[in-house]
């Protein structure tokens, strides 16, 4: 059995900078690492890429041959890699013996909670390969700053979760930058733990954007808190303490589901 993850997460929560950075980390500790590009709007990797999309589709080209904007085309570009899923088992299929797998998707969030192309592909690898997969879901910490940014990202990382339906680890990236933006509301436990959200409504009362859909404010709190799913672990990629504790948490899901098992 092969384990890997998959990075998911908005654009600039910084997926490719997490893989690059988990990557140098596992060298460290002795594991091969293989990253795999499936973001063919990425045209600068930091990282060696073991297997990179454009070798298969280029997101340019299709916005030229088939006159789609960028969101369109990454669309069209996930269609197509799992209509060619072949190419990419052939591609994988040597790194299975020792390599630990990282797999760097897009940021367009509809791949994730609407279109069903990206969790199809995903799905079948781990029919075809026998891997053990993980959805690393990625969001910048900044949103903590605004309540309203906050339930928007809530309800994204639970989406998310509901419709890849694989084992799940929302981050907080970028958590170095966080104070940056102003003083939080709460301590970051409040932010991380994902309890008592009416306590944000008081904040989003100030602003009289927000204040204006109150009710529904509400209500979308009381699904995510009744789903009781979403909670999050910190990241500064650039500190190893906590990328050592983002893939220890890792572990101890997978132990999870070998117990259910």
């Amino acid at each position: 059995m092969v384990f890997g993850q998959v990075v998911v997460g908005p654009p600039g929560s910084g997926k490719t900078t997490y893989c690059n950075g988990m990557s140098q980390f596992l060298s460290l500790i002795g594991r091969k690492v293989a990253v795999i590009n499936l973001d063919p709007a990425n045209d600068s990797l930091p990282y060696e890429c073991a297997v990179n999309i454009e070798d298969l589709v280029k997101l340019s080209d299709v916005m030229v041959e088939h006159s789609l904007g960028p969101n369109g085309g990454l669309v069209y570009c996930m269609d197509y890699l799992e209509k060619n899923i072949d190419w990419l088992q052939a591609k994988l299929e040597p790194l299975l013996k020792d390599h630990y797998l990282l797999f760097d998707f897009p940021g367009q969030v509809e791949l994730f909670f609407l279109h069903s192309n990206a969790k199809n592909v995903i799905l079948k690898l781990i029919k075809k390969l026998n891997l053990r997969l993980t959805a690393m879901h990625l969001i910048d910490a900044h949103l903590c700053s605004d309540p309203g940014k906050y339930i928007s990202a809530l309800l994204l990382s639970l989406s998310t979760m509901l419709h890849l339906e694989l084992p799940h680890i929302n981050v907080l990236s970028k958590i170095d930058l966080i104070e940056s933006y102003g003083r939080l509301a709460f301590n970051l436990d409040f932010y991380t733990d994902v309890q008592d959200l009416k306590y944000l409504q008081y904040h989003l009362d100030q602003d009289p954007r927000s204040a204006k859909y109150r009710k529904l404010t509400k209500e979308l709190c009381e699904v995510i808190e009744n789903f009781s799913l979403v909670s999050f672990t910190t990241l500064d990629i650039q500190v190893e303490s906590t990328v050592a504790a983002v893939q220890e948490k890792y572990m101890k899901d997978d132990e999870n589901i070998d117990d259910n098992e």
